[in-house]
């Protein structure tokens, strides 16, 4: 069963990210946002795209630590993710970091029980891996060839999902910046998944039309 694949409470490590330690002062987590944005700002990094989206996150640490109400709330978080052995987050929002996620999926997914697999945790971890935020984020960097990965990753992974699931995933899918042979790929599991959803729906009325069919012909023979 994919418990550990309903959404949880997913936060960063903002210490981490910032390279504090939890016991850092106001005037240190400064210091240590100061010396970051040097580092990754778009500015001083000639606009390098994964410079960009690090920025981005040290700089969402910094508005949360700086702020005592934002603080406050993110402890609870992270004292609440402690308690219950989650392990947090720093992942940077990149297509080669997304990719990696949606390729430890398929490595689990691989090993369970189709036929007791949690469907709704599975299409909900994927939609919450691929929201849409991530998808916009992923697209800056025109990367299509690792975009192309993501999704052929993603479509091996949701093969044990009903239709219900495959429908809004696929449209999910085709928001990522790939080629018109992905597109065609996509299309074609969806045209699959739809021919398996609707042989499932009707296959219980054809046995039993053949059923009886083979009963009237065993009933005329046997007169």
């Amino acid at each position: 069963m994919l418990n550990y694949l309903r959404p949880v409470l997913e936060i960063k490590d903002y210490y981490n990210i910032l390279d504090i330690p939890p016991s850092a002062t106001l005037k240190e987590i400064k210091a240590a946002y100061r010396r970051l944005a040097h580092q990754y700002h778009p500015d001083k990094s000639g606009n390098d795209l994964y410079a960009a989206a690090q920025f981005e996150v040290i700089k969402e640490a910094y508005e949360v630590l700086s702020n005592p109400s934002k603080k406050e709330y993110y402890l609870q978080q992270r004292w609440y993710n402690q308690s219950i052995g989650k392990k947090r987050t720093e992942t940077v929002i990149t297509p080669v970091n997304v990719l990696k996620q949606v390729l430890e999926l398929d490595k689990y997914v691989s090993t369970l029980d189709v036929h007791r697999l949690d469907q709704e945790g599975l299409y909900n971890y994927i939609c919450n891996t691929l929201s849409d935020t991530v998808i916009e984020k992923i697209n800056t960097f025109n990367e299509t060839d690792i975009n192309k990965a993501i999704i052929f990753s993603l479509l091996k992974s949701s093969r044990p999902l009903s239709w219900k699931y495959i429908k809004p995933l696929s449209e999910r899918l085709i928001k990522l910046n790939s080629d018109e042979q992905t597109l065609r790929e996509i299309n074609t599991y969806i045209h699959h998944s739809r021919s398996i959803d609707t042989w499932e729906k009707y296959k219980v009325w054809l046995i039993l039309l053949i059923v009886a069919m083979l009963c009237l012909f065993i009933y005329f023979i046997s007169r």
